[in-house]
């Protein structure tokens, strides 16, 4: 009997201790943030309900966008070796074959009429301040004209397959200009040094990033970084859902590749032991009873 007290005694104390105290102490240290919104419903210049022509959308991406950018899916090709691009521009401009499967209707026509709004940049690209964003706001577009260009972008990107190649080429699109994944063998397109004279640090390899911020966190960094820390460079990325969990999915697959396996064994490990603990409670039993 003496051993059910203690285990009880034992019992509150790591239920106090871990419903009472760590909640606590999580909340102090990593206060509780609004989840992640995947509407972007806080960006309000154009009016996405517009129905976009995607035949003009066309002829505005091929009078506008591709001086700077690549948009390999219909043949037009990246104009500067990345370390020139990165030079002229401090970022390696995107290849936008993807950019409408990955981003956001909603997102994707707000960033083109002011990108710094969009990314949630203002702190670092104020009005009037000293450093200019390298993407210039197409305010002075239409409305119409701008959906026209998101539904022609939507309307050239190719399907990917719900799996690891799959998840790697929505993250190549999605991260692949600042980040990293060395176990992934993927580089940054944005060289190091002009990738910290861009950012102002350089943005870290994501190759543990899902063991050393965890999923929960990834998403609503992801979505928006300025939630969890104020002030950082690193921009609203304004990906779909879908595609968020890609990039994570790939992360997952990159840097915890054996969580199914781990969390498996961990099952079996907490079965052994309980088995173990009868076991170990009725021998002591057997060997003590006339003790008792």
């Amino acid at each position: 009997m003496k051993e059910f007290k203690i285990l009880a005694v034992l019992v509150v104390l790591v239920g106090v201790l871990y419903y009472g105290i760590e909640p606590y102490a999580h909340s102090v240290m990593h206060p509780e943030v609004a989840p992640a919104n995947f509407n972007f419903d806080d960006l309000k210049n154009v009016d996405t309900s517009i129905k976009g022509n995607g035949a003009n959308g066309k002829v505005l991406v091929e009078a506008n966008c591709i001086a700077c950018h690549a948009i390999e899916k219909v043949g037009h090709l990246q104009l500067m070796p990345n370390a020139d691009a990165a030079a002229a521009y401090g970022v390696t401009p995107p290849d936008l074959s993807h950019a409408g499967r990955i981003y956001d209707k909603n997102f994707l026509a707000n960033f083109i009429f002011d990108p710094v709004s969009a990314l949630h940049l203002e702190h670092k690209y104020p009005v009037g301040g000293a450093k200019t964003f390298p993407m210039p706001a197409y305010n002075w577009m239409s409305q119409q004209d701008i959906m026209d260009i998101v539904v022609y972008l939507q309307s050239i990107a190719p399907k990917v397959l719900d799996d690891k190649v799959g998840h790697a080429i929505t993250f190549k699109a999605a991260c692949g200009r600042c980040h990293s994944m060395k176990y992934g063998t993927l580089e940054a397109t944005t060289p190091a040094d002009a990738l910290k004279t861009y950012m102002g640090v350089t943005p870290p390899d994501l190759s543990q990033h899902i063991k050393s911020r965890g999923e929960h966190y990834l998403h609503s960094f992801i979505n928006n970084p300025q939630v969890l820390i104020k002030g950082t460079a690193m921009p609203r990325v304004g990906l779909t859902e879908k595609a968020q969990e890609e990039v994570i999915a790939y992360m997952e697959e990159i840097g915890d590749s054996k969580k199914e396996e781990r969390e498996t064994v961990g099952l079996w490990v907490m079965g052994y032991m309980v088995v173990f603990a009868l076991l170990a409670y009725l021998w002591k039993r057997q060997i003590w009873k006339k003790v008792h």
